[in-house]
């Protein structure tokens, strides 16, 4: 992914709200599959990871992003942006180099 679609992908997550929220169980099979579903039909995702899950968002990011091969957009602070272009329906278009 180049720097310019990083950043327009970053601009498409500004308007989009966290559709999953990670606590204490942090990363459970079950959660690492509903999340993979999700990439597939929506390819742009906001996570957030809430104040009582210990471990760091930026590790939950590069896990998530191995199990499900999706992309690490970004993490701010305790958001986690992934992008995954899905095989079916394209929705996303990102633009070239």
């Amino acid at each position: 992914m180049t720097s310019k679609q990083r950043a327009y992908l970053k601009g498409l997550a500004m308007n989009i709200e966290p559709i999953f929220q990670i606590g204490k169980q942090s990363l459970t099979p079950e959660f690492t599959s509903a999340i993979a579903e999700v990439l597939e039909s929506r390819e742009l995702i906001k996570i957030s990871v809430l104040k009582n899950c210990v471990d760091d968002p930026k590790e939950i990011a590069q896990i998530l992003s191995e199990r499900t091969n999706s992309q690490v957009v970004q993490v701010i602070g305790k958001k986690i942006v992934l992008y995954k272009e899905s095989k079916n329906k394209k929705k996303i278009e990102l633009p070239k180099g």
